[in-house]
């Protein structure tokens, strides 16, 4: 975590802190492992995929990417555990593991 910690510059004096803590520059997730956050983790149940891609559209992280037209592996880098790829499988083929 301190090397997490070193990307966001966090050794800057008070002076140099926007005001309010405004964020002024893109998202830095892409560089984080922000899967670690939690032991809840999705598990897909290949044979019962339909490729339907609900899951992708719906992950609030993009950790379910695609190739143009077919689900790959899920990032389990950037999952946070939320379930709401489990919750809308109209198959049943993501269940959450580690609860």
């Amino acid at each position: 975590m301190a090397a997490d910690l070193e990307k966001l510059h966090l050794r800057a004096p008070w002076q140099d802190l926007t005001t309010g803590m405004m964020i002024h520059e893109g998202g830095t997730s892409a560089e984080f492992n922000t899967g670690e956050w939690t032991a809840v983790k999705p598990h897909v149940k290949e044979e019962e995929c339909r490729q339907c891609l609900l899951c992708v559209q719906v992950c609030p992280d993009s950790a379910i990417p695609y190739n143009g037209n077919e689900r790959v592996a899920v990032d389990t880098k950037h999952c946070k555990g939320c379930g709401i790829c489990a919750h809308v499988c109209p198959f049943g083929a993501i269940e959450m593991e580690g609860f």
